[in-house]
């Protein structure tokens, strides 16, 4: 049988994996159920498996007839702190977490590759590495996993990698580009420092809110006045605190950003540029600005011809129809990026809106009311299987 219809064969058991991690969903780099039901999922099968010492990772090593080459199969697993509110029969059980994000469909995707490329062990041109990854969303699981050897976990190091991932509002089916994929990340934290007083004598304090406010509205013109739309830069100011009362000027006002880039150059630019704008704000309103700038991961960048081969790799196994290039990279951010920064690789996403919805008005990935299609575990898992399969068949460092 083919690697396709082989996955399709176990689409129950991979469904009934994700149900099972979607029902119990865990966060950051301590996963131990979610561990649980990956190391039960890979039980049996002619694995070298071992554990995370700062987390709760799996990596599971497949030893192929060849030898001195190595591919990289990677799933993050973890949750998010989100209320789930889907009505689903295997909603999330735990008190405001939720896989909102899609994590347990990788996960069972990536367990449905490990089986089908563990049938097909003696035709394997070298060693496959299965990175079960916790700790994705923002918790930096993939440095912990680098740090620990993941990529030189088979011996030879990788000499390529490939992740996937699923949303909620995408048609079925697989994209990808050459390049950057998706932002790099970064966190503006910027607290204005005056004087409180009451709010019916402004002038007898240094009122910060005021102040604040402009900074936030200055941010923005300054992103559009600045950058190139073509090397775009997003600034989303998430959090303003400030004040306990109306009629009370506060001491403090302090506001919260993400920043989302795609090149080396604007990141380090906007963060030079968003800095020296608060304080030069701060200064003409005589108060004083606290500007923190944390940059959390870099873009994921795709390398060409990993991503040639992972399109060539698609459409021949599931059709011209299978593949769509990406028009333009996505502004999230993702941690398999300190992979690919690695080593050579391509990430992909694959579409899974559900039956029938209206992509349109679909909860996108992260809504407590994010839905995704377990029809596509099987074809994702025969994605993974087949550029194993065929990265090892190939001759040289590259396809």
């Amino acid at each position: 049988m083919s690697v396709v219809a082989d996955a399709r064969a176990m689409a129950e058991d991979l469904i009934r994996l994700r149900r099972d991690l979607h029902r119990e969903p865990e966060v950051g780099l301590h996963l131990p159920r979610t561990q649980e039901r990956v190391l039960a999922a890979l039980d049996g099968l002619p694995l070298e498996i071992t554990t995370g010492r700062s987390s709760t990772a799996v990596t599971a090593v497949l030893r192929g007839a060849g030898s001195g080459r190595a591919v990289l199969l990677r799933a993050d697993m973890d949750g998010l702190p989100v209320q789930e509110t889907t009505g689903l029969d295997y909603a999330s059980r735990a008190e405001g977490t939720m896989h909102a994000c899609g994590h347990d469909l990788h996960t069972a995707m990536l367990a449905g590759a490990a089986r089908l490329l563990s049938d097909r062990r003696d035709r394997l041109g070298g060693d496959v590495v299965f990175m079960f990854q916790p700790g994705e969303e923002g918790w930096e699981g993939a440095r912990a996993m680098i740090d620990e050897g993941v990529l030189d976990a088979a011996g030879p190091r990788v000499e390529a990698a490939y992740g996937l991932h699923v949303f909620s509002t995408f048609e079925p089916g697989f994209t990808s580009r050459p390049g950057p994929m998706m932002a790099a990340s970064a966190s503006f934290a910027v607290t204005v420092r005056g004087r409180g007083g009451h709010g019916s004598a402004p002038h007898l304090a240094r009122d910060p809110v005021p102040v604040a406010a402009e900074m936030i509205t200055a941010l923005q013109t300054m992103i559009t006045r600045r950058f190139d739309i073509f090397d775009p830069v997003v600034l989303t100011v998430g959090v303003v605190r400030a004040g306990s009362r109306s009629n009370i000027i506060p001491e403090t006002a302090r506001f919260e950003a993400t920043v989302r880039t795609f090149s080396r150059d604007a990141g380090q630019r906007v963060r030079d540029a968003a800095v020296r704008l608060v304080r030069g704000i701060a200064q003409a309103h005589d108060v004083e600005a606290d500007a923190e700038y944390l940059e959390a991961r870099p873009a994921t960048v795709n390398d060409d011809g990993e991503t040639a081969f992972a399109r060539d790799v698609v459409r021949e196994t599931f059709g011209d129809d299978g593949y769509a290039t990406m028009p333009n990279p996505i502004a999230g951010a993702e941690d398999f990026s300190r992979v690919l920064a690695e080593v050579p690789g391509c990430f992909l996403a694959l579409g899974a809106l559900p039956a029938g919805a209206d992509p349109r008005r679909a909860a996108f990935n992260h809504s407590p009311h994010a839905v995704f299609d377990d029809s596509v575990l099987a074809d994702g898992a025969a994605l993974f299987t087949e550029l194993a399969r065929r990265r090892l068949a190939s001759e040289g460092d590259r396809p």
